[in-house]
């Protein structure tokens, strides 16, 4: 399931250090390999060393498999691959890579039996199950978000992966393209004089009975690509340190005023909240952006706390969805 672990995260995370860069140093002499080896800072300041360019690689979270799939590296192990083809189909795997378990625990027998080179984690996995795959092989830990920049964020944890897999190349190459398909965007949108349009972007679950609703604010990775596209958040409340995610209910949604309303649904999830469960709430029909039927279910698959190619499916959806 896509919500547990990042509501888990975003609640609970612990404070980490910023990522720090990556360097290359030689290989030891007399060490009798051709290769650099790699020295790499990860996010929580420890230092990870290679005696090259990871090519056997291990992808405990959905975002760095992404990194990893859009750097032309096909991950030998990833957690729920289910879910992960399910939630991120921007960069579909190309292998069929081992099912390590859930994202928030991990089978550590199945990743020792995979001899990995590399295993690529976020600082939401526990320090506890960090430490026993350090016994495994090395682990880089990226950041898993980042309210004060998230897009610099992602950018950054692809960079990072980049150094420790010896595809920079690969880097350079998808950022360009995901600042292009900005740019796309914001022009599009401009052209048809939505420049400065609020938005609000959200999700939403039922449990007992109650709908809550998780608005994505400026801190969060979405919210940073609205605001890339020219657009304005109209969430006003504070996200959390990582994610930039809040919480309110349907009442809450009453101060948004006449705004886009966005979410992304999808068919593996017991309902959809917005066009399903609160079809029928008197609340939620007297929202003006409801009357106006600007409410966008925007398609399956886009991974809302992904890489550069979630964004870039993310622009195409959004810009699509408005200018209809």
């Amino acid at each position: 399931m896509r919500r547990p672990l990042i509501v888990i995260a975003a609640a609970a995370a612990a404070a980490v250090a910023l990522a720090g860069c990556g360097t290359t140093e030689p290989a030891a002499a007399g060490t009798g390999k051709a290769a650099e080896g790699i020295t790499l800072t990860d996010a929580t300041g420890a230092k990870v060393t290679l005696a090259g360019p990871a090519k056997k690689v291990v992808g405990t979270e959905w975002n760095v498999v992404e990194s990893l799939v859009t750097l032309g590296v096909d991950p030998v192990g990833v957690a729920d691959v289910k879910g992960y083809t399910t939630w991120d189909t921007a960069a579909p795997l190309k292998n069929t890579p081992k099912d390590i378990g859930t994202r928030g625990e991990p089978s550590m027998d199945t990743i020792a039996s995979l001899s990995p080179d590399l295993i690529v984690a976020t600082t939401d996995l526990q320090a506890s199950a960090v430490k026993q795959l350090r016994k495994i092989a090395p682990v880089l830990e990226v950041r898993s978000a980042n309210s004060a920049d998230p897009v610099g964020q992602m950018k950054e944890n692809l960079y990072l992966i980049a150094e420790a897999t010896g595809t920079t190349t690969r880097a350079d190459q998808a950022k360009k393209a995901f600042d292009t398909k900005v740019a796309e965007g914001a022009k599009a949108l401009a052209d048809a004089g939505l420049n400065g349009t609020r938005i609000a972007f959200a999700d939403g679950w039922v449990a007992s009975n109650q709908v809550s609703v998780r608005p994505y604010t400026s801190g969060s990775l979405i919210g940073g690509v609205n605001e890339a596209l020219g657009l304005k958040n109209a969430w006003t409340m504070k996200g959390d340190k990582d994610y930039g995610l809040a919480a309110t209910d349907v009442e809450g949604l009453t101060g948004l005023g006449d705004v886009e309303f966005a979410y992304i649904g999808s068919d593996s999830e017991p309902s959809d909240v917005f066009a399903g469960d609160l079809a029928k709430n008197a609340v939620w029909k007297s929202l003006p952006f409801v009357k106006k039927g600007n409410v966008h279910r925007l398609p399956d698959g886009v991974w809302m706390f992904g890489g550069p190619r979630a964004m870039e499916a993310y622009v195409d959806a959004l810009v699509g969805a408005l200018t209809r």
